[in-house]
Formats: C-alpha cells, sequence, structure tokens
C-alpha cells in the first residue's frame, strides 16, 4: 500500500520542531525517539523519510508539552483575520451611510467612487503584484511587517518565539503566503462590499430617496456616458438602467424624481456593486483558495540543510545483514557475521555512472561500473556525448573528501543538461576510508542543490 502523503500542517509542524531544537535543543527530552532513531530501513524513500520525520516530530511535540505552542501561530493568524473583517463591516458601512445626506438624497457616483473605487485600486495592486511576483503587494505585506516584531530581536529566543518564527516563513511567504494573503486580501474586499450594499439596500426599504449626480470639473456630458458605459452588462441580465431623460432628471438641482427614476437608480447601483464588485472579487477568491491548496501541495521542507542531513543519516540508514548462501558443510564452527557500515539508500538497478576527477584509491561499490571519469576537457566532451545517448539513471561520482569547487559544478550542471536521465549523486571515499568533516559532506549537498539534484537522490557510502 502506498505510503501517504504528509499534509502541509505536517510539514510546518515538522518546521516548527526545527526551529525550537535548533536553539533549545539541551531542554528537550528526546526519551520517546530514541527506538525510532535505532530503526533501520530496507531502502530509502522520500514518503517514508517524511513520514518518520512527522511521526518524530509528533513524539517530541507531545512529550514536551509543545503543542499550545506549534498551534497558537495559527490561532493568532485567525484571530488577526476576524478583526480585519469586522473593520471591513465597519467601514463599508460607514462609506455607504456617509453617500446619504440629510434631505434623503442619495449623491450615485460618491457612493460607487467610495465602494468601488478603494476596491479597484486594490485589485489592481493585487494583480501588479501577481503578475510581476512583487513581493510588497502580493505575497510578502504580512510576512514583511512580522520582521519588524520585537520577538525576531531577541537575543535569548523563547520556544514560542521559535515556533511563531517558524509559521510565518512557512504559512506567510513564498507561494504559499502569497496566496493565503490574497485570500484574506479578497474576504476583506467582500466583506466591505457586501457590509455597504446591505446598508444601502436597507436604506432604500426604509425611506424614499433621490437620486442626485453632479460634477464640477468633468465636462457634463461625462457622467451620464460612464453611466451608460457601466450598465450595458447590465443590459445581458434585463436590468433596466436609467434612460437619458431619467439621468437628466437626476441631475443637482432638478427637482423631485418620479418613483420609475428611483427604482432604475436603485437596480443600477445595486447591479453595479454585484458586477463590478462582488462578482469579481467572488471569482477571485475561489482561485486563490484553489492555488493555496496547490501551493500548500507542493510545499517541500529544505532536506539539504544540516538538520535533515543529520536525521535521514538516523532514520533512514540501511543496514545489509549478509547471510552465507553456500556454507561450507565441513564447518565445524558457526560463521563469523561480517558488520558492514550502514549507507543511506541504495543506488538504482542498471543505473549508469560517470566519475568527476577520481583517483585509482577512489573505492566504488562492487556492483558499479564506472563508465568515464572526467579528468580534462577531452574527457569532459566525451562524456557530454556518451550521456546524451543514456537511458534511465545517471550516478555521478565524487571524492567526497574533497572541496567541491565551480568547475564540479559546471561539469555537473553540463551533464545534467544533455542528458534526460535521473540524476543521482554518490559521494565517494577512498579505500581505506578518509574522515570527513561534516560541513565537507554538507558542501556536496548544497551542491547537488545548486545543479537541482534532490536530497534523497544524494548517495552517502
Amino acid at each position: 500500500m502506498a505510503a501517504k502523503k504528509n499534509s502541509f500542517t505536517d510539514l510546518v509542524r515538522v518546521e516548527q520542531l526545527r526551529r525550537i531544537e535548533s536553539a533549545k535543543t539541551a531542554e528537550l527530552s528526546y526519551a520517546s525517539v530514541a527506538d525510532m532513531e535505532n530503526q533501520t530501513a530496507v531502502d530509502f524513500k522520500y514518503t517514508d523519510f517524511m513520514r518518520r520525520l512527522s511521526a518524530r516530530a509528533n513524539c517530541l511535540i507531545q512529550d514536551n508539552r509543545l503543542e499550545d505552542i506549534i498551534i497558537k501561530p495559527k490561532n493568532q493568524f485567525k484571530h488577526a483575520s476576524w478583526v480585519c473583517l469586522i473593520a471591513a463591516v465597519i467601514l463599508g458601512g460607514l462609506a455607504a451611510g456617509n453617500a446619504v445626506s440629510e434631505s434623503h438624497t442619495l449623491n450615485i457616483y460618491w457612493l460607487l467612487a467610495v465602494l468601488l473605487g478603494f476596491n479597484l485600486l486594490s485589485l489592481l495592486l493585487w494583480l501588479t503584484g501577481i503578475t510581476f511576483n512583487l513581493q510588497g503587494l502580493s505575497s510578502g505585506v504580512a510576512a514583511q511587517l512580522a520582521s519588524w516584531l520585537p520577538f525576531r530581536k531577541k537575543e535569548n529566543e523563547t520556544a514560542e518565539s521559535l515556533a511563531r518564527h517558524a509559521w510565518w516563513e512557512s504559512c506567510l511567504a513564498g507561494d504559499v503566503g502569497k496566496w493565503r494573503i490574497s485570500i484574506l486580501t479578497h474576504q476583506f474586499w467582500l466583506v466591505y462590499l457586501a457590509a455597504g450594499l446591505i446598508l444601502l439596500i436597507l436604506l432604500m426599504l426604509a425611506k424614499q430617496y433621490n437620486f442626485i449626480w453632479g460634477t464640477t470639473l468633468l465636462p457634463e456630458s461625462s457622467l451620464p456616458k460612464l453611466t451608460e458605459s457601466l450598465g450595458k452588462p447590465l443590459t445581458y441580465i434585463k436590468l433596466k438602467i436609467p434612460d437619458s431623460q431619467q439621468v437628466a432628471a437626476s441631475r443637482m438641482d432638478a427637482g423631485r424624481q418620479d418613483a420609475a427614476t428611483r427604482g432604475a437608480w436603485a437596480r443600477f447601483l445595486i447591479g453595479v456593486l454585484l458586477v463590478y464588485g462582488l462578482l469579481p472579487r467572488i471569482l477571485l477568491l475561489a482561485l486563490s483558495m484553489l492555488m493555496l491548496k496547490w501551493s500548500e501541495h507542493r510545499f517541500k521542507l529544505d532536506l539539504y540543510l544540516p538538520y535533515f542531513i543529520d536525521l535521514r543519516q538516523r532514520l533512514m540508514a540501511r543496514k545489509v545483514n549478509p547471510k552465507i548462501i553456500d556454507a561450507d558443510p565441513l564447518a565445524g564452527e558457526r560463521p563469523a557475521e561480517v558488520a558492514q557500515h550502514p549507507v543511506n539508500h541504495t543506488i538504482p538497478v542498471n543505473a549508469h555512472a560517470l566519475g568527476i576527477e577520481l583517483d585509482d584509491q577512489i573505492n566504488w561499490p562492487d556492483f558499479v561500473t564506472c563508465r568515464l571519469n572526467i579528468v580534462d576537457q577531452q574527457t569532459h566532451k566525451e562524456a557530454i556525448e556518451l550521456v546524451k545517448k543514456l537511458n534511465g539513471s545517471l550516478v555521478i561520482g565524487v571524492a567526497v573528501f574533497r572541496l567541491p569547487d565551480r568547475g564540479v559544478q559546471r561539469i555537473v550542471r553540463d551533464l545534467l543538461a544533455a542528458t534526460s536521465c535521473k540524476p543521482w549523486l554518490i559521494l565517494l571515499n577512498k579505500d581505506p576510508a578518509v574522515s570527513v568533516t561534516n560541513n565537507r559532506e554538507l558542501a556536496w549537498f548544497r551542491l547537488a542543490e545548486a545543479c537541482e539534484i534532490p536530497a534523497e537522490h544524494v548517495i552517502t557510502q
């Protein structure tokens, strides 16, 4: 049965725990995960590794009573969202109420300006941010404000501030944050417009208003033409808009209006707010929700960080238990067990192996044959021509005790650009093995990240 993919919430919990462990390791209890870290895996699988990470995080969170700290940032964001929506209700109501004068007249274009004008400006800014991926306009407003918060500047950070920081960076930054903030933005303007429209309808139900318009700077014909342009979509849904005579009768100081004129303007206002205000926001809200789900589905942890590399060594080590296939029947003693070093995961079957600047003392796995070792420009060209003809998996062997430089990175990039094979990077050592520092091994993982080789495709020997 296929392993179930971890949810976005599970990944965020792992990231929050990583931040807490990075600063509070000595204060945490690891008794519940000791057995888990001593287990071995038959083979490395990304989904299995993520499942073990999530299970380990849940155990540590439960044993160290961190659950309240972990979920608090999400609850705080929900409370802040409700405050924004309540403010939208108040602002929408004030906008509609201020358009009504004491003489029971309703200024048509002032009402449209305060309800639709600010909404349109916000919509244009949002579309600009999404189109050009501008961090300040689409995805990073709340996240950037968070950098000003005091907890980010504390020298002695608490577990709560670490968990909050991790949640902000996971949920309110990048693609996930862009669409999460977009949802809140569309909800704010939907509530703002809905509150203004509902109050406007209630006012028109309770009192009789004359609809007026006027201008000082614009030509007299500008607002009637605008009325006609705005009303065209309304005619497609069988809503009657004010005709030229009714528009002229609504000019300021033109006198009282008849019931037909008032009814035409009322339907026009409601229709314009629905078509140009609420409907676009509803569609964009639905789009943002879908994109948020998609972004959360694509969200991945940075497995190249030392924290995850170390956990992969401990949680996903593969132990081979050798056994005698053709035992000597005359042997009177039990054969001694052969101890083998655990490796992270196996090389794909029938993979094509190439080396980069390897010497004769490099120890390849017994079942792998290096087809070519790149040592100069000529062998580089030969390797490029070779990988163009290969199919399957390409294993690139490098010396882990060497420091990866830009030359090695360029060679790896050239090989990957020339082939359609699935790339693997194997970190080889000398025989006998040379001790390698964690920083040196981490440098090779960063090279794999720069060359877009997945962390689970980096094999350590």
